[in-house]
């Protein structure tokens, strides 16, 4: 069974996030980039299935700029066997990815495709779904452990207000990975040297005859209000009285 793993390159998570002084958006310049954390953990998940037997190749897709290759890259050197760059300078709502990612599941015929629930660039968590729909294929969202019945079915954990809930769907799927499906892996030196030598095909938006001019556009991006210092009060009526008064809370 083919696995289909899509990665998105975003700003590192442990980068302070600037906005440009024209607040047209988000200054990337000079800023380290790295792979979508829920991204790293479904391609460990995917790396680890085909590690078991239960997955014969494992294909890593982004789309993205060119730079993206170094994302394809990483999740190389964890054992991913080839990878394919969509690549555009533009920016790509979800919805345009989600029809980029059928047109690839199109080709490849994955009998699996596990991707990250959100990136933590825009929090959108829509593209799997989307996906899912396009393709009309059963999906689990928030997986917290995956089991598959052979090539037929598997069996997903995912994470509910409620607890923990099991659903059965029939391959092939989409499975979108949370944060404790697994801990990824470091990519050791030999398995990065190795990586550089994996194929990565490069093709374009219209190489699959998608469009994706953006439906939205962005009018202003802002930094959230600086945290306050807090106040310590001398008595429970003080704090009603300051709750009421100053908060506007009551």
């Amino acid at each position: 069974m083919k696995v289909l793993v899509p990665v998105k390159r975003v700003i590192d998570y442990n980068v302070k996030v600037r906005v440009k002084p024209d607040q047209s958006g988000v200054d990337l310049a000079n800023v380290k980039m790295s792979m979508n954390p829920f991204d790293e953990i479904a391609t460990e998940e995917a790396v680890r299935m085909k590690e078991k037997g239960a997955a014969t190749e494992v294909v890593v897709v982004s789309i993205g700029p060119q730079p993206a290759q170094e994302t394809i890259r990483t999740a190389l050197a964890m054992g991913a066997d080839r990878g394919l760059l969509i690549q555009t300078d533009q920016t790509v709502e979800p919805l345009a990815v989600a029809k980029l990612l059928k047109a690839v599941v199109e080709q490849e015929q994955p009998g699996l495709v596990i991707m990250g629930k959100q990136a933590i660039d825009d929090d959108n968590n829509a593209t799997g779904q989307m996906l899912a729909a396009l393709l009309d294929w059963p999906q689990a969202t928030f997986a917290s452990k995956i089991e598959l019945n052979g090539a037929s079915a598997a069996n997903v954990t995912r994470e509910v207000d409620g607890g923990l809930q099991t659903l059965e769907v029939q391959l092939p799927a989409i499975v979108t990975a949370d944060l404790r499906l697994n801990e990824p892996r470091y990519a050791s030196l030999p398995n990065i040297m190795k990586a550089k030598k994996k194929p990565i095909d490069v093709k374009s938006p219209g190489d699959f005859g998608v469009d994706i001019t953006p439906r939205l556009k962005v009018s202003k991006v802002t930094e959230p209000p600086k945290r306050q210092g807090g106040v310590k009060v001398e008595s429970v009526a003080d704090l009603v009285m300051r709750l009421k008064n100053e908060a506007g809370v009551l």
